[in-house]
């Protein structure tokens, strides 16, 4: 697969109005412009997907940020809890800038570092969302999406791989889900996938 080039960075600024959650974003260092940062390839940290009680449904982490399980959900926990009664679309939360969006049940979220533009992320965040909505037939609420999970993962790993952004046009996610579906059906990766997330949501709820 060819190596995507670097998203190129917005004017910082630019995008959804953002409400200020915790302590803000570290400024740049001394003598540094903040148009002269360079911009990373790696660019997500992390997507997932929970429903309205916080509970975590499908995600996936991209760097060492959160390393284990009990970490991870603490986190996915804590930024529920300051998200979930707000009207805005972007938070910054612990050193990270944080965009989401909610359907009835269900609460998407995008995780990229301080320094990554809100546009950047809200355009993966909507490519997400569309996409899933198409795969849902409309249907963008929990049940549904339980039911079409090996289809929300496939549409996850079209968009971000590694961490990196592959695809933000739901259009050509849609195309490549469906090619990949009729070519043979689930990848060995994508099962593993669903397993895995199922056996989490098992562990989790017994341990309440």
């Amino acid at each position: 697969m060819q190596r995507p080039e670097a998203w190129p960075r917005p004017h910082p600024g630019e995008g959804a109005a953002a409400a200020q959650i915790g302590a803000p974003a570290p400024p740049a260092r001394a003598g540094e412009p903040a148009a002269s940062r360079e911009p990373s390839l790696y660019t997500i940290k992390a997507v997932f997907i929970l429903d309205n009680d916080g509970h975590r449904l499908l995600a996936k982490y991209y760097d060492d940020t959160f390393p284990s399980m009990k970490e991870q959900m603490a986190f996915e926990k804590n930024v529920f809890n300051k998200t979930n009664r707000t009207d805005s679309e972007i938070a910054f939360f612990g050193g990270m800038t944080i965009v989401y969006k909610s359907s009835i049940d269900l609460f998407l979220y995008v995780v990229g570092s301080s320094q990554e533009n809100e546009l950047m992320l809200m355009s993966v965040l909507t490519c997400l969302f569309e996409s899933l909505n198409h795969v849902l037939r409309k249907n963008m609420e929990k049940r549904w999406l339980l039911e079409n999970m090996d289809g929300a993962f496939l549409v996850l790993d079209e968009i971000v791989d590694g961490g990196v952004i592959l695809e933000s046009d739901p259009q050509q996610v849609i195309q490549k889900v469906n090619f990949r579906a009729d070519d043979g059906g689930l990848t060995e990766q994508s099962v593993a996938q669903v397993l895995q997330s199922a056996k989490e949501q098992i562990k989790w709820s017994l341990l309440k």
